[in-house]
């Protein structure tokens, strides 16, 4: 059987890696550190597969099909889907391995218990979402299980369901044959409006309580969200969602510990870094 040997969560904005420079020097270099730390935990961890878990933005899914989860079982993804993208986020097109294995397993447990994600295929490709964490942390060819929760368009899953799909996640991996050892990444958030008029405003007063509670580890006060308050901090803070699977995959009463948290205006985002206290 394998083991859940981490579990982290990051932010994904294009200028992490497409224009680092333009953020305030000090900002930036915390942001950097936050990732550093978690690259190193993952390094340590040598995982044989990383369950990443995000956001869609209408590059494979569109609003015709917009599933609220979906489990990608390709054997590789392409990323960054197009050379115009690649060259925006200064990351290198390639082709990431992914785990068919450990994805179609993961499938089959969720219908197994309550839960009916979508099954994506072969030509599953990468927008930011995966590309920027996974560059930043420096993962290199470890197998990626891409997960998908809705978190772009309404109607969206609650957050107590998305919470309910991590611990089936954590299930799941943790009945695996395929593999060892998994970790679990999620990317996204926090506060920030995507092609609004408020674009590179943050609710920093949102970000930091919701870290607050994420470092509880208090599954109450986790998703104890409606629309309007995420709606509050952008369209993009619905991506939090991603986050609270990651936090019901490491579990209820399991705190997480903020590696890096930045306002970035430069780059449109509340800017995060966390990793779980995994016992």
């Amino acid at each position: 059987m394998a083991k859940l040997s981490g579990v982290f969560a990051t932010a994904h904005s294009p200028g992490l890696t497409g224009f680092p420079e333009r953020a305030d020097p000090a900002k930036r270099d915390a942001v950097m550190a936050g990732f550093g730390e978690a690259a190193k935990r993952i390094a340590d961890i040598g995982p044989d597969a990383i369950v990443a878990v995000s956001v869609e933005h209408f590059t494979n899914f569109f609003l015709a099909n917009l599933p609220c989860f979906a489990i990608a079982t390709s054997d590789r993804h392409l990323g960054p889907v197009t050379a115009e993208l690649s060259e925006f986020l200064q990351i290198p097109q390639r082709h990431y391995p992914g785990e068919p294995d450990l994805a179609g397993h993961i499938y089959r447990y969720a219908l197994a218990h309550e839960f009916d994600p979508a099954l994506a295929g072969g030509g599953f490709d990468f927008d930011e979402n995966f590309c920027v964490p996974t560059r930043l942390l420096d993962t290199g060819n470890i197998p990626v299980v891409p997960i998908v929760v809705n978190g772009v368009n309404p109607p969206y899953p609650t957050p107590k369901r998305c919470y309910d799909f991590g611990r089936m996640l954590r299930g799941a991996i943790e009945a695996a044959t395929s593999v060892r050892s998994v970790v679990v990444l999620a990317t996204g958030g926090l506060s920030h409006w995507v092609g609004m008029p408020q674009a590179g405003q943050i609710n920093e007063d949102f970000d930091r309580d919701f870290l607050i509670r994420l470092e509880s580890g208090d599954a109450d006060r986790l998703t104890d969200y409606d629309d309007a308050v995420l709606d509050a901090a952008g369209n993009g803070a619905h991506e939090i969602r991603g986050w609270l699977v990651a936090a019901g995959a490491a579990g209820p009463g399991t705190p997480f510990e903020t590696l890096a948290y930045e306002p970035v205006p430069e780059w449109l985002t509340g800017t995060a870094v966390a990793a779980a206290r995994l016992g």
